[in-house]
């Protein structure tokens, strides 16, 4: 836990699969944080009030506290499933839902995601960054990608997601790096010219990418290939099939991009090659701004 332990005006919180973030917001600012490993996929639904009380309990005052949180937590297997609005819609267009707790200091609405009809596609969590880009960039009108373990580009207009796509590159890297073949052959480090070409060549032929990542065990084997410049070449294959497949969200748009700063680099480069000069935004900034925007919201319809 980080900064002072103190009473909040309200409590902000991403509840992802993984990990669990909740910030003690007063005056619009984050004043105090806390992390913990007690994500989703970890926990039963009983579990989900005690793990949040052992991180916020030293904010909490007598009386009730109005806590917003997006993530995983509204997923089917979260604390409460919370519905998905169709797109087209803003990126906060669904109601929000109200888990069930045992301690009356507690008022949790939880953020609904947005759901694509066809192709079928969801999303829950990056909604919530969505509307923090957008209630920065009111204006914005073009594409924005937000890269992960799964990837979504949206599309933008009008302050409404119109579409979107999923893609699983970042849950691909990790699998293909860390529980194949391919992890006799990368280790940390980075090789930026070896990334830029394997993107390039993913982009000119995503049909070879099964091949291409063979090579790069074949290549570490006969050739000499280092850990270093496979590991930037695996992750250069990925993330060019995606943009290969991603081309009609892409071309010719405005971008933006919404992520961890070794990601964002990443895609940046990736995109430059192509012509682009994204816009690029941090997700733990864009995600507090979007939890502010839900609860202005919710003070709106309770005024």
């Amino acid at each position: 836990m980080t900064g002072e332990a103190a009473y909040a005006d309200w409590i902000a919180v991403d509840w992802g699969t993984t990990n669990l973030r909740a910030w003690a917001m007063r005056d619009g600012r984050p004043v105090a944080e806390a992390t913990s490993d007690k994500g989703m996929g970890v926990l039963d639904r009983a579990d989900f009030e005690p793990a949040l009380l052992e991180l916020i309990d030293p904010w909490l005052g007598q009386g009730r506290m109005s806590i917003v949180a997006c993530g995983m937590v509204g997923s089917r297997q979260g604390w409460v499933e919370a519905p998905y609005a169709a797109v087209p819609a803003r990126p906060l267009g669904a109601d929000m839902a109200t888990p069930t707790v045992s301690d009356s200091r507690l008022d949790i609405r939880v953020i609904a995601g947005l759901k694509q009809a066809s192709p079928a596609d969801v999303m829950r969590g990056e909604e919530t960054q969505i509307a923090g880009f957008l209630s920065a960039n009111p204006a914005f009108d073009g594409v924005l990608c937000l890269p992960g373990t799964h990837s979504k580009w949206a599309q933008i207009s009008a302050g409404e997601v119109v579409s979107f796509r999923t893609f699983m590159t970042g849950e691909m890297f990790s699998l293909l790096s860390k529980r194949s073949v391919l992890r006799l052959s990368v280790t940390e480090g980075w090789d930026a010219d070896a990334f830029v070409d394997a993107v390039s060549d993913a982009m000119s032929r995503p049909e070879a990418l099964a091949a291409k990542l063979f090579t790069l065990r074949a290549e570490s084997l006969i050739a000499g290939l280092t850990g270093a410049a496979a590991l930037s070449r695996l992750s250069g294959l990925l993330i060019g099939a995606e943009l290969a497949a991603a081309r009609p969200y892409w071309l010719g748009q405005n971008v933006a991009l919404i992520g961890a700063e070794r990601l964002t680099d990443a895609y940046a480069t990736a995109l430059k090659v192509q012509g682009l000069d994204p816009i690029r935004a941090d997700a733990t900034d864009a995600t507090l701004a979007g939890l502010a925007a839900a609860r202005a919201l919710i003070m709106e319809t309770t005024e």
